[in-house]
């Protein structure tokens, strides 16, 4: 076998796996609407989230490299982490309940955007010209599909969407700084499991009756959430950032056609309008990155 032909061969299950995590957050962001439409809390989803997901990845932890590879000498990085993500999954479900889903989604996409700046202001990252352009027209495309102002869309989902993906961005930056020394499914245990204590707290303090279809949609958060995480680690695992995070775009796509199918909504033109220019701005601002960390590589082994 060519050399090129075992990279094509590595790529496929990349995409793959990136696909098929983008069709699970789908399935889950689905699922959590319906439940909280079928009485459950906002606690309540949260919790089963992190429950799913801490089962499958123990799970898979075990059944795999076993459960020695979770030791980590950098707990307090991981309960920074945790503590991040648990504040930001909360703004992002809220979205999901408050927006319909092909908007919430729409504006999750402004993560890697907030990525941006946050890694220039506070890690101080090279950032030219053409990607502050980037970032600028980003944020242009949220005011499209936001419309503050004009009620497009309720404006109080809208700050939820948003403040979900700026805290995501600094999930993002914690990531690239435990990562140096961390396996990806170590974190990802880590961040389930320690999650589990706040809202275990928070799940016994609102638990109530609910209808057994209910529990069923609950369930299913905790089984889309664990596998799509599940999934998107592993593509990241076999494929380049830069290859596999285009294809989260297409979850735009699942959302119009779930939001459709379930609940009875269709994108809003100003989604139609907006969308683009956010997801053009967010694969810059991934192809810059690229570039850039190709760059160095290339500077790191170039002698003198």
């Amino acid at each position: 076998m060519t050399q090129s032909a075992s990279h094509h061969d590595s790529l496929l299950p990349a995409i793959g796996l990136r696909l098929l995590s983008v069709l699970l957050f789908a399935g889950m962001n689905a699922s959590i609407k319906l439940a909280q439409q079928g009485g459950a809390a906002l606690g309540e989803i949260l919790f089963f989230r992190q429950f799913g997901a801490a089962v499958l990845v123990t799970a898979v932890i075990a059944a795999g490299p076993g459960l020695g590879t979770i030791r980590t000498q950098r707990l307090g990085a991981h309960v920074t982490r945790a503590t991040v993500g648990v504040i930001s999954m909360a703004f992002t479900f809220a979205a999901l309940i408050a927006l319909p889903l092909a908007e919430a989604t729409t504006i999750a996409f402004t993560a890697p955007i907030f990525a941006t700046v946050m890694g220039a202001l506070v890690l101080g990252e090279p950032t030219g010209w053409k990607r502050w352009a980037a970032v600028a027209a980003g944020f242009a495309g949220v005011l499209i599909v936001v419309q503050p102002g004009g009620h497009a869309i309720p404006l109080t989902g809208g700050l939820y969407g948003l403040t979900a993906a700026f805290l995501t961005a600094i999930v993002f930056i914690l990531l690239r700084q435990i990562g140096r020394t961390e396996r990806a499914q170590t974190t990802v245990w880590w961040f389930s499991v320690l999650s589990l204590l706040p809202l275990g707290i928070v799940f016994a303090l609102e638990v109530h009756a609910l209808p057994a279809r209910t529990w069923t949609r609950l369930a299913m958060v905790g089984l889309f959430g664990g596998g799509a995480q599940l999934a998107m680690t592993s593509s990241l695992r076999r494929g380049a950032v830069s290859l596999v995070v285009p294809f989260d775009y297409t979850s735009l796509l699942w959302a119009s056609l779930l939001g459709w199918w379930l609940f009875g909504t269709v994108p809003r033109e100003t989604t139609f309008l907006g969308a683009p220019i956010i997801i053009l701005s967010g694969l810059y601002i991934v192809w810059r990155e690229h570039v850039r960390r190709r760059e160095r590589t290339a500077a790191a082994i170039t002698p003198d």
